[in-house]
């Protein structure tokens, strides 16, 4: 099992010139904790995080740091902490070294990419363009849709009707799809993730039992409050 069948293919960007404002309203607007950022061309530049931004909250005594930080970090660390803590653009607050991963990366190399550098998701590139975002909760998902043989390799066909689905889901009216993904095993389909109301469930649910080759069909979908964020 590849990246490309258990990501999340609706993902929420932030333009790489966009302003601090905006990231923050797509995060608030579609419930998730970070957003990759992207240039125009659509390829990957950065992530901004839930974490980024709230180091620009610290009080004015914190934002010089201590005299002997100082002497170590060096003029342009100190220069460096100042642009993310009064720049308004995004650019100069997102994280740069983003670990990202291809479409073939296979689940359990995922896995140890997460864990050890302690995050909660990468971004799934292809040709430098972000297709996908792949985060603990998916992997969770799939090892719990396929306990027997989680990390077994997809039939094609499995992976044509995941590409009907995901194409079905973009057409449910007003759906977060962005905080819905699903798992496909031998045309028996598993969806993940919250939805605002029972309609909003019961569409999603049907849009996926329209989808010719569906054998059979699972909703895991739970609620979602409206101070909280996405995995």
């Amino acid at each position: 099992m590849q990246a490309k069948d258990i990501m999340t293919t609706h993902v929420i960007t932030a333009p790489a010139d966009g302003k601090i404002e905006e990231a923050i309203r797509l995060m608030l607007d579609h419930h998730v904790s970070a957003v990759p950022v992207v240039d125009k061309d659509g390829a990957l530049k950065g992530l901004v995080s839930e974490g980024d931004l709230m180091r620009r909250l610290r009080s004015p005594d914190d934002q010089r740091r201590s005299w002997w930080l100082e002497i170590l970090g060096g003029v342009d660390d100190s220069a460096r902490d100042f642009i993310k803590l009064k720049s308004h653009r995004i650019e100069d607050v997102m994280t740069r070294d983003v670990i990202s991963v291809q479409e073939e990366t296979p689940v359990a190399e995922i896995a140890r990419l997460l864990q050890k550098h302690r995050i909660k998701r990468a971004p799934v590139l292809r040709d430098g363009h972000v297709v996908g975002i792949v985060s603990r909760a998916n992997l969770l998902h799939a090892l719990s849709a396929m306990p027997d043989d989680a990390l077994r390799a997809p039939s094609e066909d499995d992976r044509v009707l995941r590409a009907r689905i995901d194409q079905a889901l973009k057409e449910v009216p007003g759906a977060a799809v962005n905080l819905v993904n699903f798992t496909v095993d031998d045309g028996q389909v598993a969806v993940w993730g919250v939805a605002d109301s029972d309609f909003e469930e019961n569409a999603v649910r049907v849009a996926v039992e329209n989808v010719p080759g569906v054998r059979g069909l699972e909703m895991h979908l739970g609620r979602l409050p409206a101070w909280s964020y996405g995995i």
